[in-house]
């Protein structure tokens, strides 16, 4: 049976990708000028949040000097400062900055985690790197039993997702990704159907152009919240 300690150590330990593992290392010990005094994580990036989820949130990769460097999911970048402040706002969260491992963030209902697990070149993970990655998103689904909406951050995540609820027994249509989607999918669970939803990245260049606001932000952390407790 597996179980999450199980789970954490895999993904710590995992070096499936060399291209990956060179990529994170070499940032790691390279560093950016403003983080010269830190001690870079440098290894793959575990999922974060309540075990007791019903919200479960997708992304793509840890950022260089973001969760590669503090080693926790949209923890020490811009991408983090927009999102969870956003959750902050929303109740999901204990407060709306993430720092580093040990900044006391909380998360209530909701658990973070993304596609792929190591920093990639570019911000760009090839489709052998995210398949070798894939069983940890459905590990962490398989333990998340009280899941009932996922929320995608951005295309490539979505598509993600889409598998991970494919693969999970759910019939899906040709679904495209834009900004707000929802989509009800089935279920013989007690607990009713499960929710996708999708959202534009957090990312500067997505809040910097004005693509994605806090408030569009909040409207689908509101959405999220009606469809959990509906």
């Amino acid at each position: 049976m597996d179980t999450w300690k199980a789970l954490t150590e895999d993904v710590i330990g995992c070096r499936a990708c060399p291209r990956l593992v060179a990529w994170r290392e070499q940032v790691a010990r390279e560093k950016r000028r403003a983080y010269r005094g830190w001690d870079y994580w440098g290894r793959p990036v575990t999922g974060f949040g309540d075990l007791e989820a019903r919200l479960l949130m997708v992304g793509l990769a840890p950022g260089a000097h973001g969760s590669n460097r503090t080693g926790r999911m949209f923890t020490g970048d811009s991408s983090g400062d927009t999102l969870y402040a956003a959750l902050h706002r929303a109740g999901f969260a204990n407060q709306p900055t993430a720092r580093h491992r040990n900044d006391g963030l909380q998360l209530s209902d909701a658990f973070i985690t993304a596609i792929a697990r190591c920093v990639p070149p570019g911000n760009r993970p090839t489709a052998e790197e995210l398949t070798a990655c894939r069983p940890f998103l459905t590990r962490e689904w398989a333990l998340l039993s009280r899941v009932r909406v996922v929320l995608a951050l951005g295309q490539m995540a979505f598509d993600g997702c889409l598998r991970l609820l494919s693969d999970a027994g759910h019939q899906l249509p040709r679904l495209k990704f834009s900004h707000g989607l929802h989509y009800s999918c089935a279920s013989s669970s007690s607990e009713g159907p499960k929710h996708l939803v999708a959202t534009y990245h957090p990312s500067r260049q997505n809040t910097q152009t004005g693509r994605l606001t806090p408030d569009m932000l909040d409207d689908v952390f509101a959405l999220t919240r009606s469809l959990m407790d509906g």
